[in-house]
C-alpha cells in the first residue's frame, strides 16, 4: 500500500474556486470519479480520480482558490501512481530530444494533407454515452477543440482534438455508446508527413525509452483535457451547470433555462433541479397541460372563420371555471336520476300564498326541497361529510347548512344557508329570497359562500329535463333539480295526472356508492310526496 499525493492538473489558467468536494475521507474511489468540482469565470470543471483507492485525507475545503499543482487530497492505493501533473512534468525533458531533429528539408509531402481517424481515447474502461457532438463536417479546428462530450455513470467528459485539421466527415452519433478505440471522426491534417517523418527518425540518434515517453504521457492528459469544460457547459447564456446537473436536467427532460441557479454565480445545483421538477409536478401548471397531465385544447383563430367579439370573463366566471374543472378532474362522478311526485307539496303551497304575502315573502318548492334535503342528510351521514386531504379519513359534520347555485349575470354563485334543519318552511323562504337578492347585486361576502355540506341546483324556472350537475368539492354530493312536469302514473287502477319533479344525484364514488344514493332518493322523494313526514 502506498499514500499517493493527488494534486491540481493543468487547468488553463490562474486560480479557480473549489465549488463542491465530491469525496470524503474514508471513502473509496475508482479511478475517474470525480473529486471535486472547480468553477473559473467562464466554466466549471470536474476533476477525476487519476487512481482507485482510500482516501486518507482532503486537503482544500469549499471556497478555497486553488491552481496548477495544489494539493487536493491523499490517496491511499495499491499501486504507486504519479500524479497527471507529476506525469506531464517528469515526460516534458524525456520529450525535448525528440523536438530537437534538424529542419527536415522541404519536400512536396511538407505541404501535403492527409486524412486521419480520431478515434476516442482511453477514458477508464467500460462504454459511455456520447450526450453531444461539438462540430459538423466541414468544420475547420485546432489542437484541444472540443469533439465530442461523453457520459458515464459517474461523470461526464469533453474530449478534445489531438490535432488541427479540417472534419471531412462525423463516425459518431449523439445517444450512441462509445468505447476507447471508437472512431469518432475523420479529419484532413495539412503537413503532417514532415511531423511523422521527423518522429520516425529519432530512433536513430535516440534510445528507445526516450522515444516512448511521449506515449507514456498521452492516457493521463485525456482525463485532464476530457474533463475540462468549454463554454458548451453554459445553459442558454447566463445559467450553467456541472455534468452531474445536467445528466439529471436531461433524465427530467427540464429545461434549464427555466431553472434559477442557487449556487456560486447561478450555477445550477442539483437541488435546484429536484426542487423545480417537485413544484413542476405539484402544480401542474395549465402553461404547459389543461391539468393532471391532458393536453390543452390548441389555441384557434376564429376571426378567419368570420367577425368575432372577444368578451372578457368576470372574475366569477373564472373561479367558477376554475372549481368546476378542479371538481371534475378530481372527483370520480356518478349520477342518478329519479323523480319525485309532489303533487300533494304543490297543492299545500298553493294554499299558502294568501298566508305568504301577509308576511311579504314569496314561497316556491326551493324551501320544501332544502328542508327535505337536511331532514336525508341527517338521515344518511354519508353524504353530510367529506375526505379530508389526505384522502383517508372521512369527516362527519354535526350541522347541515347547504348552498344554492344562483344564477347572476356576473355568473354562478352559490350562497350557503346554515341550519337547515333547526329552521321552518317560512324562515327558509324568506332567507333564501334575501340571499339570491345579494347574489344579484354582488352583495354576497366570502363568508357567505363557506362551509356548505351539500349544494342544490334548480334549473326548474327555466327548464329541463334532467342535468347532470359537478359536485361542489369538498362536499360528496350535489341535488340537481329539473323542471316540474305532469306525467300520467298508474295508481294501481289507472293513469293519473301527476305533477312529476325530474331530480339528478351526483355524488362523490369514492365517499357514496349506488346503495347509498339509492337509499338517499327513496328517503328524498318520499319527504317531497307527503310534506308531513317533515314533521316526523
Amino acid at each position: 500500500m502506498s499514500i499517493q499525493t493527488v494534486k491540481v492538473p493543468d487547468i488553463g489558467g490562474d486560480e479557480v474556486e473549489v465549488i463542491e468536494i465530491c469525496v470524503s475521507v474514508g471513502d473509496q474511489v475508482a479511478e475517474e470519479d470525480s473529486i471535486v468540482v472547480l468553477e473559473s469565470d467562464k466554466a466549471s470543471m470536474e476533476i477525476p480520480s487519476p487512481a482507485a483507492g482510500v482516501v486518507k485525507s482532503i486537503v482544500i475545503a469549499v471556497g478555497d482558490n486553488v491552481s496548477e499543482g495544489s494539493i487536493i487530497l491523499e490517496l491511499e492505493s495499491e499501486a504507486v501512481v504519479e500524479t497527471i501533473v507529476e506525469s506531464v512534468a517528469e515526460a516534458a525533458p524525456k520529450a525535448e530530444p525528440v523536438a530537437a531533429p534538424p529542419t527536415v528539408t522541404a519536400e512536396p509531402a511538407a505541404v501535403a494533407s492527409r486524412v486521419e481517424t480520431i478515434n476516442v481515447p482511453d477514458f477508464g474502461g467500460g462504454e459511455a454515452e456520447v450526450i453531444e457532438v461539438c462540430i459538423a463536417a466541414g468544420d475547420d479546428i485546432t489542437e484541444g477543440d472540443s469533439l465530442i462530450v461523453l457520459e458515464t455513470d459517474k461523470a461526464s467528459m469533453e474530449v478534445p482534438s489531438p490535432k488541427s485539421g479540417k472534419v471531412v466527415s462525423i463516425t459518431i452519433a449523439e445517444g450512441s455508446q462509445a468505447s476507447e478505440g471508437a472512431a469518432i471522426l475523420e479529419l484532413e491534417v495539412a503537413g503532417s508527413a514532415p511531423a511523422v517523418a521527423a518522429v520516425a527518425a529519432a530512433p536513430a540518434t535516440q534510445p528507445a525509452a526516450s522515444v516512448a515517453a511521449p506515449a507514456a504521457v498521452t492516457p493521463p492528459s485525456v482525463p485532464v483535457q476530457a474533463q475540462r469544460v468549454s463554454g458548451k457547459d453554459f445553459v442558454g447564456d447566463t445559467l450553467y451547470a456541472g455534468p452531474a446537473v445536467r445528466k439529471i436536467m436531461r433524465e427530467f427532460g427540464v429545461d434549464g433555462l427555466q431553472i434559477k441557479g442557487s449556487g456560486p454565480k447561478g450555477r445550477i445545483l442539483k437541488e435546484d433541479v429536484q426542487k423545480f421538477v417537485k413544484e413542476a409536478i405539484t402544480n401542474k401548471s395549465s402553461a404547459v397541460t389543461g391539468g393532471s397531465g391532458i393536453p390543452p385544447i390548441p389555441a384557434i383563430d376564429f376571426s378567419k372563420f368570420g367577425d368575432v367579439e372577444i368578451k372578457p370573463l368576470s372574475k366569477i366566471a373564472k373561479v367558477t371555471a376554475a372549481n368546476m374543472q378542479r371538481s371534475w378532474l378530481n372527483v370520480p362522478h356518478v349520477t342518478q336520476f329519479d323523480d319525485a311526485d309532489i303533487t300533494e307539496l304543490e297543492d299545500f303551497r298553493a294554499g299558502l300564498k294568501a298566508e305568504a304575502e301577509k308576511r311579504g315573502v314569496r314561497i316556491t318548492p326551493l324551501p320544501f326541497i332544502l328542508k327535505a334535503c337536511a331532514n336525508a342528510l341527517r338521515a344518511n351521514p354519508v353524504f353530510n361529510s367529506s375526505l379530508d386531504a389526505t384522502g383517508e379519513n372521512l369527516v362527519y359534520k354535526d350541522y347541515v347548512h347547504i348552498g344554492m347555485a344562483v344564477d347572476t349575470p356576473a355568473g354562478l354563485m352559490v350562497p350557503v344557508i346554515r341550519d337547515v334543519d333547526k329552521k321552518s318552511i317560512w324562515e327558509l323562504a324568506a332567507e333564501t329570497a334575501e340571499l339570491g337578492q345579494k347574489a344579484k347585486n354582488r352583495k354576497l361576502k366570502p363568508a357567505d359562500m363557506q362551509g356548505g355540506c351539500f349544494t342544490i341546483s334548480s334549473l326548474g324556472g327555466i327548464g329541463g329535463t334532467g342535468f347532470t350537475p359537478i359536485v361542489n368539492a369538498p362536499e360528496v354530493a350535489i341535488l340537481g333539480v329539473s323542471k316540474l312536469a305532469v306525467k300520467p302514473v298508474w295508481d294501481g287502477k289507472e293513469f293519473v295526472p301527476r305533477k312529476m319533479l325530474p331530480l339528478a344525484l351526483s355524488y362523490d364514488h369514492r365517499v357514496v356508492n349506488g346503495a347509498d344514493a339509492g337509499r338517499f332518493f327513496t328517503y328524498l322523494a318520499s319527504l317531497l310526496a307527503d310534506i308531513r313526514r317533515l314533521a316526523l
